[in-house]
């Protein structure tokens, strides 16, 4: 038997590496032992190397699972340069790709085999794999299997099956992963036993840290890549449609720059991706779709064109900067909308209260990074849970940013949140303190606070950028509960009682007071958003369930009158726009209980049919009348009721006589004789005489 090969003699001999990078050699020598593996290393630390190295000292075939069809293009190019047999199964393969890995396969001649998750569904891949000698599974991006993380992939919930099926040891790398999603990891992909877990320094001191307010966006990248001209990157954006026109604007400023987004075609992805490769100074204009799997070391330089969704993946994406270790740059511009687009992400998911509550204070801890008042890697550190001196390498480092004892603004405004039963968004509380008395500010009689008008001097931008420092500094968070009204977290309470002093940053809120401009007009009020946020969430988990697209369930305007008006009752519901019978019958309880946060009482069809017409009411009145004639006048008499279908045909009818009353039907001599007066007293809505019991 052939001795195992050295890892470090293969490092040298296949890569062509001196020597291994820090924190690498411990990782490969416990995957080459065999040891179930949790690796956390920053991005450009080398994590492939740790599973490929590995690959060639053990027996079998190791399986890389990733979620990057790019990155495994290229790490298959890459290896198979160095002579070392590996192959790709994903679903841009052409044919002869496809059948050169299964050549491969039964020839022995293969030592990797990357897959995407989605394979792992197929009925044959475990087959496949018992037949290719699988001896170790490598998974990259190990964080896309939390649920409730930024790139969570359904499929990687099959891994931990199949690692238990093969029997053999798995190890797990990611470079971005808080302790909750790496206790999740644990769960999912180890079965809950620790692996030997590995937690690298996640500091890229050669990446410069930048955040900007928006003032003129395109017009600030435009600057920034002008600034850069002729070197390579990337520019993410938040939609599709920006991508296109910030790459148009870009070309037309004479820069060779391409868009990228999910919506395109895989052949129009994959050129892109071999342009980006190959081209010196090209700019992508991309959504979060493009670059995870982009292993180019020269790009030079990293523009959000819009917030992230989180400090996880901010990080991730500015890492694909330098990494080659020579300096790079990143820019951030984010600004209110951002903000209440990241909020309404998270307000409309699927997730329950508690992870969106969550989602809410990794938004806050976003906040905080672009609102810092000092060093940005701190911070960016001290999320990861590292320790780290002032970097002198991020814009606050270099150019201090000018500062005031906010503290009282902040007990105003934490006041004013709290006499307001912390039941309202930031615009009514600045309403308030500003001393703007609009209708729903009277109605409720906000106007007579003491804290109504106490901040007058800051104005309405100022006191946006005091609210949104704020959240930064995680004193107050949206309540999912209550449809995104603010309320105080535990870090608000020392300020409110003088124990704490806070301090904020002067001229972030001088630049939004400066660049104050009308607000564009909402679909609803700010009071009304966090509820249409509720709605539209509760009608994408409707439409996913039934497998049709959201518009079928109800149109946004009928979800925005519903949460202008409120509706009460299923009556109050029907007579919402685009609430027939039919979706009364299906969804208006449903809705109903996410309006008033408790369930519709239950109501027989026959007078649900009613429901949101003047009938109903005469239904009703119908019911109570015999509820209360049921035994007779005196209550001692036998029982007699009429159907629900009987009384809404009565209702629908509305006589006005006994005999018109019998010729409706149903009712007999009997209850024709308890009933009849009573109800034509109902139908008229006049109380009948006392004792009235026949005919006469």
């Amino acid at each position: 038997m052939a001795p195992r090969p050295e890892p470090a003699e293969l490092l040298r001999s296949v890569f062509g590496f001196s020597g291994f990078r820090p924190g690498q050699e411990e990782i490969v020598e416990a995957v080459c032992a065999g040891r179930d593996t949790l690796a956390i290393m920053p991005t450009g630390g080398g994590k492939s190397l740790c599973y490929q190295l590995p690959a060639l000292c053990r027996p079998g075939v190791t399986l890389v699972i990733s979620p990057l069809i790019a990155l495994m293009r290229d790490q298959v190019r890459a290896l198979r340069e160095a002579g070392v047999g590996a192959g790709a199964l994903t679903s841009g393969n052409t044919e002869d790709e496809t059948d050169s890995v299964f050549d491969m396969l039964e020839a022995g001649r293969l030592k990797l085999l990357y897959m995407a998750p989605e394979r792992l569904a197929s009925g044959g891949a475990q087959a496949l794999l018992r037949r290719a000698n699988c001896g170790l599974i490598a998974v990259d991006e190990a964080h896309c299997v939390s649920q409730w993380g930024h790139d969570f992939r359904p499929d990687y919930l099959r891994i931990g099956e199949l690692r238990a099926a093969l029997k053999v040891p798995l190890a797990a790398f990611t470079a971005t992963a808080d302790s909750e999603t790496r206790s999740e990891i644990v769960t999912r992909l180890f079965n809950g036993t620790p692996p030997e877990t590995f937690l690298r320094g996640f500091d890229r001191p050669n990446i410069r840290l930048a955040f900007a307010p928006k003032n003129k966006p395109r017009a600030q990248i435009e600057g920034y890549a002008a600034a850069r001209r002729g070197l390579s990157g990337i520019v993410y954006c938040a939609t599709r449609a920006k991508t296109e026109t910030l790459a148009q604007a870009l070309t037309t400023a004479g820069h060779t720059a391409i868009a990228y987004h999910g919506g395109m075609a895989a052949e129009e992805r994959r050129l892109a991706e071999g342009r980006f490769q190959q081209e010196d100074g090209l700019i992508v204009a991309a959504t979060i779709a493009f670059g995870m799997g982009i292993d180019k070391p020269d790009i030079r330089w990293v523009a959000h064109a819009d917030l992230p969704k989180s400090i996880e993946g901010y990080y991730q994406e500015i890492g694909r900067a330098g990494r080659d270790g020579a300096p790079a740059d990143t820019l951030t511009l984010y600004g209110p909308d951002d903000i209440r687009l990241r909020r309404a992400q998270i307000d409309e998911g699927l997730a329950p209260p508690e992870r969106k509550e969550a989602d809410h204070a990794r938004l806050n801890a976003l906040l905080g990074l672009a609102e810092a008042t000092a060093c940005r890697r701190q911070i960016l550190l001290g999320y990861f849970g590292e320790e780290s001196a002032p970097c002198g390498n991020c814009d606050l480092c270099e150019r201090p940013a000018r500062l005031f004892d906010a503290t009282q603004s902040v007990r105003k405004a934490l006041s004013a949140a709290l006499r307001t039963g912390e039941s309202f968004g930031a615009g009514h509380l600045i309403d308030i303190l500003t001393g703007n008395a609009t209708d729903k500010v009277r109605t409720r009689g906000h106007d007579r606070l003491p804290t109504f008008g106490v901040g007058r001097d800051l104005g309405r931008a100022g006191w946006q950028a005091v609210f949104r420092q704020m959240m930064g500094r995680d004193l107050i968070r949206p309540d999912p509960e209550r449809h995104g009204a603010l309320r105080m977290t535990d870090a608000a309470r020392p300020v409110l009682r003088g124990e704490e002093t806070v301090i904020l940053r002067e001229d972030t809120v001088e630049a939004a007071r400066a660049a104050a401009r009308p607000e564009p007009r909402a679909l609803v009020e700010e009071a009304d958003e966090g509820l249409l946020a509720a709605l539209k969430a509760k009608r994408r988990a409707l439409a996913e369930a039934a497998r049709v697209p959201a518009y079928v369930i109800f149109p946004d305007r009928t979800l925005i009158e519903m949460a202008q008006r409120r509706p009460q009752t299923l009556d109050e519901m029907a007579q919402i726009t685009g609430v027939g019978a039919a979706k009364l019958d299906r969804y208006g309880g449903t809705f109903l209980a996410v309006i008033t946060g408790m369930d519709a009482p239950p109501m027989h069809p026959a007078r649900r049919a009613l429901a949101g017409r003047d009938t109903g009411a005469l239904y009703d009145r119908l019911m109570k009348t015999q509820t209360r004639l049921a035994r007779g006048p005196g209550g001692t008499d036998k029982p007699l009721s009429c159907t629900p279908a009987t009384l809404r045909r009565i209702a629908e009818a509305r006589p006005t006589t006994l005999e018109a009353l019998d010729r409706i039907g149903a009712l007999g001599e009997q209850k024709l004789t308890r009933f009849g007066p009573a109800f034509l007293a109902a139908l008229s809505d006049v109380e009948p005489e006392e004792d009235t019991d026949g005919f006469s």
